[in-house]
């Protein structure tokens, strides 16, 4: 006796294609117009940097399209999902992301550039579970600081206290690594997980001592490895060695000032073909910009991240909830701080940490994880829009 299978209806897949059409006609275009032309001033970027040196005559820029492309369809799965559902899984979100860092400081782990922080999946490709994390621990804050004490829009204090814990424990994992770097930006998610949330005064300054605390303890216990206490070293005074520790800072400046007003063209860099300033299709991908398209190029790639940052908090300041308020002025607060860093350790106003410039530098884990948290303040956006 044959049975016969339903086939779907067609008017649910119309309606699902609907709602898709109409959620992506929702989002907010002036950010993803930052966001792609920022895609695309760091592909032809990738391209300078890595076309003399790279295999194939196109660098590693095929790769990073793919990322990209990658990073795109995360961005619309992301946007497409409701934020305020999202708050019950935060947990498992985070669970997933130290499950991550467990892993890497298992024999799965591998060391790129002194940090045990990377699970090499094969053909060439590689997994950096810390970038995930910070997603996880922004979802994770906000839940957990997204409910006010009865009668106060301020949350419970033991809710902030679990808070303060879930912090320090993933930055304490990625410090095993030891990745300094993502354990600041961390850091900086936890502080400013707590100020949107509105906590009380005392616990800023409890955390802003304990952060004191441990960064001396850090340094007197010998956590850091050699070659980053040499990166402050060189901050401090990158002349005393411009060979040695402070040769990165210096041909740096040196890049960027030879660029002057308008450039010198792209694939025109002297510094950048010569390759004298290592890393520079990621961590130092900003001296490409400065070289070969000058001050005004560089003011370009600024201003396009002003636009991300003042649409993000546009979008967390008209949220009608705590969660996506949290969520939203978290994820903003973390790619102004990455930013400023990636940005500022390149004209010599910060130590080197090794953090990439978010939407420019080449990465694939990286890429994938701000272009979702592109996708999360979309979604907040959208459904600020359905209200």
């Amino acid at each position: 006796m044959s049975r016969t299978v339903a086939a779907p209806r067609r008017g649910s897949l119309t309606r699902g294609a609907v709602v898709a059409t109409s959620a992506v006609r929702r989002m907010d275009g002036v950010l993803l117009v930052a966001v792609a032309a920022l895609a695309v001033i760091g592909t032809m970027l990738v391209w300078s940097s890595t076309r003399t040196w790279a295999p194939g005559s196109t660098g590693l820029v095929k790769k990073h399209i793919l990322n990209l492309c990658i990073g795109t369809a995360l961005t619309v799965a992301a946007a497409m999902v409701d934020h305020r559902r999202l708050r019950a899984y935060a947990p498992l979100v985070y669970g997933l992301s130290l499950l991550g860092l467990f892993l890497v400081i298992t024999p799965l782990g591998s060391t790129v550039n002194g940090a045990h922080s990377w699970i090499m999946v094969g053909g060439g490709f590689a997994f950096q579970p810390s970038e995930f994390a910070k997603l996880g621990l922004v979802l994770m804050l906000a839940m957990l600081l997204a409910k006010p004490a009865a009668g106060t829009d301020r949350p419970r204090g033991l809710d902030v206290g679990i808070a303060l814990v879930v912090g320090v424990f993933t930055m304490g994992l990625v410090m095993l690594q030891p990745d300094l770097g993502t354990t600041m930006v961390l850091g900086v998610i936890t502080a400013a997980a707590l100020v949107v949330a509105g906590v009380r005064k005392r616990w800023i300054g409890g955390l802003t001592l304990a952060v004191a605390g441990g960064a001396v303890a850090v340094w007197f216990l010998d956590v850091l490895e050699p070659y980053q206490i040499a990166r402050f070293t060189a901050f401090l005074n990158p002349a005393s060695d411009p060979r040695g520790v402070g040769y990165n800072s210096t041909q740096s400046l040196i890049a960027i000032g030879s660029g002057e007003l308008f450039g010198k063209g792209l694939f025109d860099g002297g510094q950048t073909t010569g390759r004298f300033v290592p890393e520079q299709h990621t961590d130092f991908i900003f001296t490409v910009a400065g070289e070969e398209f000058g001050f005004l190029g560089s003011v370009t790639v600024v201003a396009l991240l002003g636009v991300i940052l003042l649409r993000g908090m546009r979008i967390a300041r008209e949220c009608d909830d705590r969660f996506g308020t949290l969520t939203a002025g978290v994820i903003v607060c973390w790619l102004a701080f990455q930013s400023f860093v990636n940005i500022g350790m390149t004209i010599g106003i910060m130590p080197i940490t090794g953090l990439p410039l978010p939407f420019v530098s080449y990465g694939g884990t990286a890429t994938f994880a701000n272009m979702i948290a592109v996708g999360l303040l979309q979604a907040i956006h959208i459904r600020e829009q359905s209200f």
